[in-house]
């Protein structure tokens, strides 16, 4: 499945665009012990430096810590995505 990320006016936050609606209503986890209740929330906060993930219908909009290039986490935030994508399907 195709993930696309997008910039966004933040330059600490991405939004990661999905193939087609995924969730129902808007899901938001401002620190890992929140994201404990959704899958992809959780592999998403294991990474390190995110500090917020927020879902809605068919993106995902993660933040990132100011002292982490995006260089060094953008695949494996979409990585993630599609393993989750695969599991949900």
């Amino acid at each position: 499945m195709d993930v696309v990320s997008q910039q966004t006016p933040n330059p600490n936050a991405l939004k990661f665009i999905l193939p087609q609606k995924i969730f129902e209503k808007p899901l938001s986890f401002p620190n890992q012990e929140a994201a404990q209740v959704h899958p992809l929330a959780v592999a998403l906060f294991q990474l390190g430096s995110i500090y917020n993930v927020f879902m809605v219908q068919d993106f995902v909009t993660v933040n990132k810590l100011p002292d982490v290039e995006w260089s060094e986490i953008e695949e494996h935030i979409v990585e993630a995505i599609r393993q989750y994508l695969q599991v949900d399907s």
